[in-house]
């Protein structure tokens, strides 16, 4: 790490293999934030929700043939809002989905990594424990945010009714146990989303939270 500036130097993988880091979190925790953190300090970040847009695009036809026609919005695209209001009522129906558009994600994952030369990489995913790569990865930073502040802001940002937010809130009640069962280092840092004075002392709180972790697995050193 470059003590001047705080990021990992221009550094290329010459042995083929990065190190991979998992970035997860729970439902409106603040793991985009933690992720553009990593990216300024020269850790590509890889965005596997992102992805799985472009996945359900691609399985467009399974996932007709299983969820109808009316998923598509009227310029022929899947209505992802729609989807994931269905599918986190009913369990099944999240699964068959994830059934589609996990396989296709993990490739589009693979090709990533196999097309970047840093000797450290950044995978950010919702469902980080279900990836392919998931025994790969050196280390897994978990991202935390109380209820209220989680609840705030799935509100604000995706605009959908209480009872569908309480739907996936309560789909994730176990999601720290799986992680912490696993070889690789965990870590858990929080981001309150605070404002003012305080986001700042905050941020700076965090930061220093993620560079004492790359310190510990010997990132960037």
């Amino acid at each position: 790490m470059d003590d001047r500036t705080g990021t990992i130097g221009p550094q290329t993988n010459k042995s083929g293999v990065p190190r991979l880091i998992g970035l997860t979190g729970q439902y409106c925790a603040g793991k985009n934030y933690v992720a553009g953190l990593l990216e300024a300090r020269g850790i590509p970040v890889l965005d596997v929700d992102k992805l799985g847009h472009r996945a359900l695009e691609e399985e467009k036809e399974a996932i007709l043939s299983r969820f109808g026609a009316d998923i598509l919005t009227p310029e022929g695209t899947v209505n992802r809002r729609l989807l994931g209001s269905r599918v986190f009522a009913d369990p099944q129906a999240l699964k068959d989905l994830e059934a589609i558009v996990h396989p296709r994600a993990n490739q589009l994952t693979e090709t990533w990594i196999a097309g970047r030369t840093e000797p450290v990489l950044a995978i950010n995913a919702a469902l980080l424990h279900r990836s392919a790569f998931f025994s790969r990865l050196s280390c897994i930073i978990i991202v935390q945010a109380g209820l209220l502040t989680r609840l705030i802001r799935a509100k604000q940002r995706d605009r959908l009714p209480l009872r569908t937010l309480l739907q996936r809130f309560n789909s994730q009640t176990q999601f720290n146990a799986q992680y912490f069962q696993q070889n690789a280092d965990t870590y858990v840092v929080k981001n309150r989303g605070v404002t003012g004075i305080c986001a700042r002392r905050h941020r700076y709180h965090l930061e220093r939270q993620l560079d004492a972790i790359l310190r510990r697995e010997g990132i960037g050193q």
